[in-house]
């Protein structure tokens, strides 16, 4: 029989979360980076309808979610740098 595994702590559990959070961020800034490319494309040929949509969806999807990538890489760069500067 094995012994059953401690639960995890609530840090853990938050970073978990966190990493899960920043994972679906990636996926939708790169959806919205494919998107406002064919959105592009499609207006070349008088398709307006992507292009209008993305851009009602820029400020309250798109600028959050490019925002909190960039917070959440500066933060690790940050985090990153202290952990180095304490091993000296």
């Amino acid at each position: 029989m094995t012994a059953p595994k401690p639960s995890p702590s609530f840090l853990q559990q938050l970073k978990g979360s966190m990493d899960t959070l920043l994972v679906v961020d990636v996926f939708v800034v790169i959806a919205g980076a494919i998107w406002f490319a064919v959105a592009v494309t499609l207006h070349s040929q008088h398709i307006e309808a992507p292009l209008e949509l993305f851009q009602r969806l820029w400020e309250p999807l798109f600028t959050p979610a490019i925002g909190l990538l960039m917070g959440a890489a500066l933060l690790s760069g940050a985090l990153g740098w202290w952990q180095r500067r304490g091993q000296r």
